[in-house]
């Protein structure tokens, strides 16, 4: 049996298709009050369905690292480093920007003003994929594999210590007590940080991003075995094994130091990469293996313009929080006057997935006029 390239690359845009759908409805419900539990990311250790769908991004952006990896060879390493730091800065800033907008914001007299720099979130999700996919980059083409899995590993490892004796003697894990916070307090200050936590605390902090980087690094190992052995069965087996070996692992190593996904912790590093090494190993046989094609369309318009499509679903949800109606913004009043009626939560539910078929349908449209967008 053979698995062809394009094969391959459909069962990756199923997978990353399959990411950032959920992603959209997870990050859009109608009521964020009244949103079902297994939509919901952990309140702080633990791991829910929602806290895979980032670092299953991560992963997945190094699956695709495996298939460009050969067309870098050809290249000057002055062009490919070009490549990898051009990528890196228009991913990142289009992440500050898109924390930054609308740009403006009515102060108290009613005038219209810029909206201060000094108050805007520096680290985010997209700063983070463009922080991993460098450093991940920069790893597999300069140094052997060997190496870079040493690496990957010290980083899990020395992660740990380092988050203990660096927080509240204490409580060195704790919310208010962790080394990502202080870090982060040090470097950019209490204004450039998220505030979803009812206090400045950034989730995608730069201390915690050292470990999100073997996400990458995971996802291209994976994407370059599969190259090799994913068109057998005993490939996929060994894919399916690892996958499990590296979340009974990260179980253990939740009893000393706890997955989080907040603190990006090495438990939660390897508890998600076993979850998504074995997903990708059933998507891949059901679609390579088997031939089930039937219904991944859907997730393949997801998967051929990510990047695009997640800007979109940030900044249109930001669009209609600031437009007003009555009283209401025009995302409160789409939910109370239309999704609230099916009642509290499956009206916030219906509301994530309608928003999320509306995100889908301009990612439909895109993909049969053949526009990609990319960087």
């Amino acid at each position: 049996m053979t698995t062809t390239n394009n094969q391959r690359f459909t069962a990756l845009d199923v997978f990353r298709g399959m990411t950032i759908c959920f992603m959209i409805i997870v990050n859009t419900p109608g009521n964020g009050e009244t949103t079902f539990a297994p939509l919901q990311h952990a309140k702080w250790n633990g791991f829910t369905p929602t806290d895979l769908v980032f670092p299953s991004f991560m992963f997945a952006v190094g699956n695709a690292m495996s298939f460009v990896m050969s067309k870098w060879g050809n290249m000057s390493t002055g062009a490919v480093m070009g490549k990898i730091f051009k990528r890196t800065i228009i991913i990142f800033l289009l992440g500050y920007l898109m924390y930054w907008f609308p740009f403006v914001r009515q102060n108290d007299a009613g005038n219209i003003i810029l909206a201060p720099i000094a108050n805007t979130r520096i680290f985010g999700v997209l700063q983070r994929i463009a922080l991993g996919y460098c450093a991940a980059s920069l790893l597999v083409y300069f140094l052997k594999p060997r190496t870079v899995i040493i690496i990957s590993v010290a980083i899990l490892l020395l992660y740990w210590p380092v988050m203990l004796l660096f927080g509240d003697a204490a409580d060195p894990l704790s919310l208010h007590g962790n080394a990502v916070l202080k870090l982060d307090t040090w470097l950019i200050g209490e204004n450039h940080l998220y505030r979803g936590e009812g206090f400045p605390f950034d989730p995608e902090g730069l201390l915690s991003t050292f470990p999100s980087i073997v996400n990458v690094v995971a996802g291209y190992f994976v994407g370059r075995y599969l190259q090799k052995k994913g068109n057998t069965f005993e490939g996929l087996a060994k894919l399916l094994m690892t996958g499990f070996v590296l979340f009974i692992i990260a179980y253990w190593w939740n009893l000393g130091f706890p997955i989080n996904k907040k603190l990006w912790t090495s438990s939660f590093v390897l508890n998600t990469v076993g979850l998504d090494c074995m997903i990708l190993a059933c998507i891949i046989y059901f679609v390579d293996f088997l031939g089930k094609t039937k219904g991944v369309y859907f997730f393949q318009v997801f998967g051929r313009n990510p990047l695009f499509i997640y800007l979109l679903s940030e900044l249109t949800v930001i669009i209609l929080w600031i437009i007003p109606v009555g009283d209401l913004s025009l995302f409160q009043w789409i939910y109370q006057n239309i999704f609230a009626h099916a009642g509290a939560y499956i009206g916030s539910f219906l509301f994530a997935v309608t928003y999320m078929l509306f995100c889908w349908s301009i990612g439909y449209i895109l993909d049969k006029k053949k526009i990609y967008v990319r960087v």
